[in-house]
């Protein structure tokens, strides 16, 4: 099930993405998450639009937008990755909008790839000073969906 989250919810998605992040992104000091894990909770996702894939009452994904068409955060627990959680969550998300972007480190090839097959493109790149890896940022447009 896949409802939107509340200010309630934020503590209990916060081990959900230090755990998925650090997970995802091996190539980065996992200190530097730990470290980020006060701005996530007391900044980024208290702005953002989230939506929680749950079942049991347990989270098994988030995915947060900011400021109406960024995508700040698409996380799976890990447990869980393959299950085509994430897919429904972005699909939830495309519900919603119809222009969304979203920045991932180039070196994050799995969630490239994922992002690439669920119709975002490569728009340009970036440089992330705080981890000091190029990102890429990508661009999913309703009307430039290709029809399968």
């Amino acid at each position: 099930m896949i409802r939107e989250g509340e200010m309630k919810d934020i503590e209990a998605l916060l081990p959900l993405w230090l755990a998925s992040t650090t997970l995802a992104h091996p190539f980065i000091s996992p200190e530097y998450w730990q470290e980020s894990l006060p701005s996530v909770r007391d900044l980024y996702l208290p702005r953002a639009r989230t939506w929680i894939a749950e079942r049991g009452g347990e989270p098994e994904g988030f995915i947060s937008v900011l400021d109406e068409r960024f995508i700040g955060a698409l996380f799976v627990a890990p447990e869980k990755l393959g299950e085509g959680i994430g897919a429904a969550l972005l699909c939830h998300a495309k519900q919603h909008y119809d222009d969304l972007s979203l920045e991932v480190y180039q070196q994050n090839a799995r969630a490239v790839r994922f992002y690439h097959a669920q119709g975002f493109r490569i728009a340009a790149s970036a440089w992330q000073e705080e981890t000091q890896h190029s990102t890429w940022i990508m661009r999913w447009r309703a009307d430039q969906t290709p029809s399968r």
